[in-house]
């Protein structure tokens, strides 16, 4: 005898992107959260980012933002990060993720905009 099947969790995503101070970082978070377009956000750092910008080798100091969000909900938070955002040209990359089946269906339930 097989164990029972779990309905497939809804797909779900970490987007990161990055800010100069870590009250930005609070603010983007909250926000996010707020507006139902991330389950969750974690803030890490400060990390330090090396990068070109306009010809030059730049070396900041940043806070990561890693916001969990169901993937069909993507392109509202990427618009809302892009108008929110004060970076010229922001980091926002965004990758599947897999894991406890629970946990993906509460990102699904905290991003519906519907719920509460």
């Amino acid at each position: 005898m097989t164990a029972p099947q779990e309905s497939t969790p809804p797909p779900a995503l970490v987007v990161v992107t990055t800010v100069d101070t870590p009250d930005r970082a609070e603010t983007l978070a909250a926000g996010a959260v707020e507006a139902r377009l991330a389950a969750c956000v974690q803030i890490v750092g400060p990390v330090t980012s090396v990068y070109r910008w306009q010809g030059a080798v730049e070396n900041a100091r940043e806070w990561q933002l890693h916001l969990k969000t169901a993937e069909w909900r993507y392109p509202a938070l990427e618009e809302w990060l892009l108008s929110h955002h004060d970076y010229d040209t922001p980091e926002i990359l965004a990758a599947p993720v897999t894991g406890s089946p629970a946990y993906l269906r509460w990102i699904a339930e905290e991003t519906a905009p519907d719920a509460g």
